[in-house]
């Protein structure tokens, strides 16, 4: 499986979680240091209309300035398949994996943007769910892809800022896929 297959079974999975979030889980605290289930779901609307715009031709300040006003509002599940809808149409264009996109945090070419979006989708789902006590189990081929695609940053992934303090280096060689990835991108299951 790669990246473009993993794409909507993400999706889907992050949507069907945000079904089952309910108004008294929005100021719920999540793994994601200090953000509430509210601000968890803002960050994931706001990814994807991010990337929606950036494989249009967006700026980097177009693309920072849609993280901090793309959110959910009062209906979390119509914003979060309203996003996820813009965001695969975008993808679905050949050429959006080899344009060059002006990402927040670097240029860099759609493919590796897409790679970016199904971890963040992936994780996120697990975040959403152990916030709300729904089941946490992640599809293991979309877990493959991100492990795939994260395992480059193992050396420094701990400083980057947006994954905890990295892996605990503490698991064994027998830890289950799922908890190995998780670990690596700084959750403690």
């Amino acid at each position: 499986m790669d990246n473009i297959a993993a794409l909507p079974i993400a999706a889907a999975h992050f949507e069907a979680v945000t079904a089952l979030v309910t108004s008294g889980d929005l100021a719920k605290p999540t793994p994601c240091g200090d953000w509430t289930v509210q601000q968890l779901l803002d960050h994931v609307v706001g990814g994807n209309a991010m990337a929606a715009a950036l494989i249009g031709g967006a700026t980097r300040e177009d693309a920072i300035a849609l993280l901090t006003t793309a959110v959910a509002g009062n209906n979390p599940l119509a914003a979060v398949q309203d996003s996820m809808r813009a965001q695969a149409a975008a993808f679905a264009d050949p050429a959006a994996l080899e344009l060059t996109v002006q990402h927040p945090a670097m240029d860099m070419p759609g493919s590796q943007l897409l790679g970016f979006r199904v971890g963040d989708l992936l994780v996120h789902s697990w975040d959403l769910a152990r916030a709300i006590g729904a089941d946490e189990t992640l599809d293991p081929e979309v877990v493959a892809v991100v492990a795939t695609n994260i395992e480059p940053m193992r050396p420094f992934i701990g400083q980057v800022g947006m994954f905890g303090e990295g892996p605990s280096e503490t698991l064994d060689d027998n830890v289950d896929a799922q908890t190995a990835l998780l670990d690596l991108m700084g959750r403690r299951p």
